[in-house]
């Protein structure tokens, strides 16, 4: 039933039906165009990450021109390194796997005799282990680093946008307060804000964690490039979920051509309880109280936004569902049941804690909220004050 006072422009089954048709469209819109928003996405993430870099430089006493400089050099050399990193990780793979080349023919027979000693036909074998020759492996991971150097052009599209951007936000809050009408959309962006530094803040220190453990495991258990793969571990991390099977291929691939299944088993024992312990069981709950999504809600972002703006999307899956809860549901004062049903269990907003009676709210744009009348405090005046008497001359 629609409010009193208000009428229904449209039936609700056509404004669902039409709300399902703009967002299928918007998603088609966006896949479209994913080669160009998905670095300009990344690089507006970015930007509201170190935003606050800029402040505290001009609290400092540094001029807002020499701050925005800092930061854009500190958020394009971070973003550099992290390139780098990805790229020096798939090279030094592809380089140290010819050194196994014995190693991994030997195991490839050793799977064949296996396999027939199952019962599988010959036919079946042999296009089993075709697929697993190292010169396949090899050239899959060519095409890895061929897509990593052509990528170099959205990497530039992104350092240029983070120099742009950042320049322009640094006096965005204070204009966009200053537009009339604008404060609840001012509130929901700046919790936006507030909650993908939270999460990116989370997200590392977990991953660095994480990727003290794995370092430490895999150099005890003389796998080689250890510390290597620990860093490709704390970067992986930063995608939800999944994050944990990117970063355990290349170690476990190595540590069965050194130490064969044993060790290989074992790798995979450690990662599972250091990383999936610790990313897919633990990180997600302190992602929800820190951000305000339920589990269940950053968990399918990841599948969605990948399909959408494909690798792209899966690191900047929680901080794009963010911004789209800003946007549709934040501002809207009429919509705390979603906010209450996307934030879930763990991140749902407590209720409104009570004022005390005499303390002024320091928002003085903010009226406060009469309280409800109690027994020590009369509701309200009464309607006709005591008559009062003023004594007359006394007769004599």
């Amino acid at each position: 039933m629609s409010e009193p006072g208000r009428a229904r422009v449209l039936p609700l089954w056509l404004t669902v039906v039409l709300g399902v048709a703009g967002t299928a469209v918007a998603i088609w819109g966006i896949h479209s165009g994913a080669r160009i928003l998905g670095p300009v996405l990344l690089a507006f993430v970015l930007t509201v990450v170190a935003h606050p870099m800029i402040g505290a430089l001009e609290r400092r006493g540094m001029r807002r021109a020499f701050a925005v400089a800092l930061t854009v050099v500190a958020v394009d050399g971070g973003l550099l390194l992290f390139a780098a990193a990805i790229a020096l990780s798939f090279g030094r793979l592809a380089t140290v796997l010819p050194q196994y080349a014995d190693d991994w023919q030997k195991l490839l027979d050793d799977l064949r005799s296996g396999l027939a000693d199952l019962g599988v036909g010959p036919d079946q074998v042999k296009d089993v282990l075709d697929g697993l020759q190292l010169s396949t492996l090899l050239s899959a991971l060519g095409r890895v680093l061929a897509g990593l150097v052509g990528s170099a052009a959205a990497l530039v599209l992104v350092l240029a946008t983070v120099l742009f951007m950042t320049a322009e936000a640094a006096g965005l809050p204070a204009r966009l307060t200053a537009v009339p009408g604008t404060r609840r959309l001012t509130a929901a962006l700046g919790e936006f804000a507030r909650n993908t530094r939270r999460y990116i803040l989370v997200t590392s220190v977990f991953g660095l964690l994480v990727a003290v453990v794995d370092t430490i495991a895999l150099f005890l258990l003389g796998v080689p490039l250890a510390l290597l793969w620990g860093l490709l571990s704390f970067l992986t991390n930063y995608v939800p979920n999944i994050g944990f099977l990117l970063g355990l291929a290349p170690p476990v691939l190595l540590a069965l051509l050194v130490g064969g299944p044993g060790l290989a088993a074992l790798v995979v024992l450690i990662y599972t309880l250091a990383n999936f312990l610790i990313q897919s069981v633990i990180q997600p709950v302190f992602v929800g109280d820190a951000v305000g999504l339920s589990v269940t809600l950053s968990f399918l972002s990841v599948f969605v936004w990948t399909v959408v703006l494909g690798p792209m999307g899966a690191v900047l899956a929680v901080p794009l569902t963010l911004f789209v809860v800003a946007v549709l549901v934040g501002q809207d004062p009429d919509r705390v049941w979603a906010r209450t049903l996307l934030a879930g269990a763990s991140g749902a907003p407590s209720s409104p804690r009570r004022k005390r009676p005499g303390r002024r709210s320091r928002r003085a744009a903010v009226p406060p909220v009469p309280e409800p009348a109690t027994a020590e405090e009369p509701a309200e005046e009464p309607a006709h004050p005591p008559r009062t008497t003023t004594p007359g001359p006394r007769s004599p």
